[in-house]
């Protein structure tokens, strides 16, 4: 790898190549350092399967060079950040941000199993890094614990987004090697079907699934016997997984169409991050078929889940599609995202309104959303056969009113344009009022992007007190450590307890100029190295956080 003894290679004239950090199939991952920008950086060197034709070879880097770029548009803080992809002796290298850390495999290699809480709070940002990739028109393929990164603040960050897109049935034809890790393969992939999102779920369900057994569910002694596993064996049951159960098995179904929506399955990861279990329809109800390997008749297609809604639990209706609607949907045109900034939301301090009816939330933003109807619990049958009828003053105690919950926004300052980060005097600044309809209540919300991203640390708890004030208010401030370039966006937020519902979303932007200093110089190092730079933010405003 270095021209000469001693002497450390340099790739584009710009990135010095310091020591080797990981090799795989694909290439080994370098630390490399930027001489251009002065900052450590990893840089991946890509080597084509042996056996290659040297036309295939040409064409295999041209994909690889335009996922890598398809890559750098994910706007996540859970997606590793692509900042070149530099060409140098005839093939691309693609140079990534540096995270400092372990990955996944490395932690299960020395601690064993992770608790069913960590697996799940993992398992929740790499669903993160996902949804933002699918959004993106961007597929993984290559889910698995080694491209998972801990890093030392423990972020978690998915690697190798794009660059596992390059396998090809014609490199697998004249190698005879599967490329890759077939444990984590979908059973649609090792058909050689061609596969969509829902085999990103697929592959993070075995992580999972491993994550908390110690060994992934379907490995065998050869790659062959461990693709027929895949397609033909039924998952076995994770002992240690406790409340991820449901998840694992809710991703692990053998048909794409059947498996739990990803925005269902992130949602349920989260609670059980935070300790809780999931909703019981999250559990299969029938085991899994095997997959169909012929072309039979394809059955109904079923009406697609809205968030927050999986498949009807009970029915045991297994749908097979045909090679070409598979197709069709994974050729589906995705949202691209806006521009890959970095945001850090910080929760600021809540006051409690003096209007204790709820009528003095100032509603100057966004307005407020209709509180989602809550279903009357059930009644007991047999107590009621036992029971005389109340008399209708009895029935007004026995059965309050239905809980509510009145959200309204208001955004200040909420177009910036300067230096980045923007100062707190001038940063957009977002004041959510929250109403409950009676007291005592408890309200589980979180702070959400119209893009999907999660801020202010998840979901959050406000307590109302009996005898108490029925509103309260929580305040974020949006920041953000980029130099330069814009990002749009809209912010509001979500409820999820007592009932269901979302407040309108207020848009903003953040507009980065950089400031050349006295004498025209050109900034400092530190200046333009995002490594200098760190997301911070003050208290939350709300009682607990649970996210």
């Amino acid at each position: 790898m270095f021209e000469e003894p001693g002497r450390e290679r340099v790739i584009a004239g710009r990135y010095r190549l310091l020591a080797p950090l990981g090799e795989g199939g694909m290439g080994t991952v370098w630390r490399a350092r930027d001489e251009v920008l002065h900052r450590e950086v990893a840089v991946k060197e890509v080597r084509a399967p042996s056996g290659l034709a040297g036309d295939d070879v040409q064409r295999m880097y041209a994909r690889l060079e335009r996922e890598a770029w398809a890559a750098a548009r994910v706007a996540n803080r859970n997606v590793v950040t692509v900042y070149d992809v530099a060409t140098d002796d005839g093939r691309p290298w693609i140079v990534m941000e540096l995270v400092r850390g372990l990955s996944l495999a490395e932690v299960l290699d020395a601690e064993g199993p992770l608790a069913p809480e960590r697996a799940a709070h993992i398992g929740a940002e790499v669903l993160a890094a996902l949804r933002a990739a699918h959004e993106a028109g961007v597929l993984h393929r290559d889910v698995k614990p080694a491209n998972v990164l801990i890093s030392n603040d423990g972020r978690i960050v998915l690697t190798d987004f794009g660059i596992a897109m390059v396998e090809g049935s014609s490199a697998l034809t004249m190698t005879g090697e599967v490329i890759g890790s077939p444990e984590f393969l979908a059973p649609e992939r090792a058909l050689g079907r061609t596969p969509g999102p829902e085999s990103d779920l697929w592959s993070l369900g075995v992580l999972l699934y491993a994550a908390v057994e110690g060994h992934s569910p379907f490995r065998h002694d050869t790659p062959l016997s461990t693709l027929r596993a895949i397609v033909d064996e039924e998952l076995p049951p994770p002992y240690r997984a406790g409340p991820l159960a449901p998840v694992i098995e809710g991703l692990l179904r053998k048909d794409p169409e059947q498996r739990l929506p990803p925005e269902r399955a992130e949602e349920d990861l989260r609670v059980v991050a935070a300790g809780g279990s999931p909703r019981a329809d999250t559990t299969r109800a029938v085991p899994f078929p095997p997959t169909v390997v012929g072309h039979p008749e394809p059955a109904p297609t079923p009406p697609m889940a809205f968030p927050g809604q999986s498949a009807a639990a009970g029915s045991g209706a297994t749908t097979t599609a045909t090679d070409q609607d598979r197709d069709r949907r994974a050729g589906r045109v995705l949202v691209v995202g806006v521009i890959a900034l970095a945001l850090a939301v910080g929760g600021l301090t809540y006051a409690l309104l003096n209007d204790g009816d709820g009528s003095g939330g100032r509603d100057q933003g966004a307005g407020n959303s209709t509180p989602a109807a809550t279903k009357s619990p059930p009644r007991d049958t047999a107590t009621e056969k036992s029971s005389p009828s109340p008399t209708p003053s009895e029935s007004k105690e026995s059965s309050p009113p239905p809980q509510s919950v009145k959200v309204s926004l208001q955004g200040r300052r909420t177009d910036y344009s300067g230096t980045c980060p923007p100062p707190a005097a001038r940063a957009p600044e977002f004041t959510a009022t929250l109403t409950v309809g009676r007291l005592p209540a408890e309200v589980s919300y979180r702070w959400v992007t119209q893009d999907g991203q999660v801020l202010d640390g998840g979901w959050k708890t406000l307590s109302f007190p009996e005898g108490g004030d029925r509103s309260k208010q929580d305040t974020v401030r949006v920041s953000t450590q980029a130099q330069t370039g814009t990002f749009e966006n809209e912010i509001g937020v979500e409820v999820r307890q007592p009932v269901r519902t979302t407040s309108e979303s207020v848009p903003f932007s953040v507009t980065c100029e950089t400031e050349t200093p006295t004498g025209g110089a050109s900034p400092s190092p530190s200046a333009t190295d995002p490594d200098a730079n760190s997301a911070s933010g003050s208290g939350s405003g709300s009682d607990s956080d649970d996210g």
